[in-house]
């Protein structure tokens, strides 16, 4: 099927990087491009799609066709970008639309994670579209905003989360700054203060700049300089080994508790 129009090779297909234009020729200069076509042109990592989602006004008569995913919305952005002459929709107002009801939860918080760690959006922006959106398909998009704001920035923490509520392991602090008197120590991934025990979830996806593996190091010899037990899981291993993890985060936690409690002030995730 080819968009009336618009040009199409001999073959029916666009060439790559032609789409968005396609999309805006069809679905008209007022739309705006949103989901992961939009997340995609801001940088943030959203998996494949081969299809553009573009806003348009509920009043507009124009259906879906081809690859052009058509949002009829009484909630048209307000701010938009405008780059290459097409209006994109900002990264808030993109990531809800991408995720809602169209990804599982673990791409979802993946998503959420990259957008929130880049800078590209906060929490408060996308709870924001959240609120205003429809309902339907937002239960995902929920559950990864209230990890987030609890301190899971990454998919592979929220990963640990989920493994310490399932192990039924004691509630610990996520990503809390932890201080001897004035002077920082670290901010570990998870935190259980009465028996000083950190959890840290190593991955070099999470922590991409070049020196981020020896800052890594530094924090861990940090930590274990003020007694704090360290212990250290890469995400393959969360994922496909939880009851070892578990069991290891216990039998520390059990250690920890038979010493005497560390002189660590801890401040909670904001």
């Amino acid at each position: 099927m080819v968009l009336p129009g618009v040009y199409h090779s001999s073959n029916g297909q666009l060439a790559g990087g032609q789409q968005e234009i396609a999309a805006v020729l069809y679905a008209g200069h007022d739309c705006v491009i949103t989901g992961r076509a939009a997340l995609h042109r801001h940088g943030i990592r959203a998996g494949f799609s081969n299809t553009v989602d573009v806003l348009i006004p509920a009043t507009a008569r124009r259906l879906s066709m081809a690859f052009v995913q058509v949002h009829r919305t009484t909630r048209m952005p307000d701010k938009t970008w405008l780059h290459d002459g097409i209006r994109w929709a900002l990264p808030a107002r993109a990531v809800a639309d991408a995720v809602r009801g169209q990804m599982d939860l673990r791409d979802v918080r993946a998503v959420v994670a990259d957008a929130v760690q880049q800078g590209k959006c906060t929490v408060q922006q996308l709870a924001a579209e959240l609120n205003a959106g429809p309902r339907q398909g937002s239960a995902a998009l929920r559950l990864a905003l209230v990890e987030v704001a609890d301190g899971n920035r990454s998919v592979a923490e929220g990963d640990l989360r989920r493994l310490i509520i399932g192990g039924r392991l004691p509630e610990p602090m996520y990503n809390a700054d932890l201080y001897s008197g004035e002077t920082f120590i670290a901010r570990p991934d998870a935190w259980w203060p009465d028996a000083g025990v950190a959890a840290e979830v190593d991955s070099r996806e999470w922590h991409t700049s070049p020196t981020g593996w020896e800052r890594t190091q530094k924090r861990h010899a940090r930590m274990s300089a003020h007694g704090i037990i360290v212990l250290h899981f890469a995400p393959r291993r969360i994922r496909t080994d939880g009851a070892a993890v578990v069991s290891e985060l216990r039998a520390a936690i059990e250690s920890g508790r038979q010493r005497s409690a560390l002189p660590i002030r801890a401040v909670p995730a904001r």
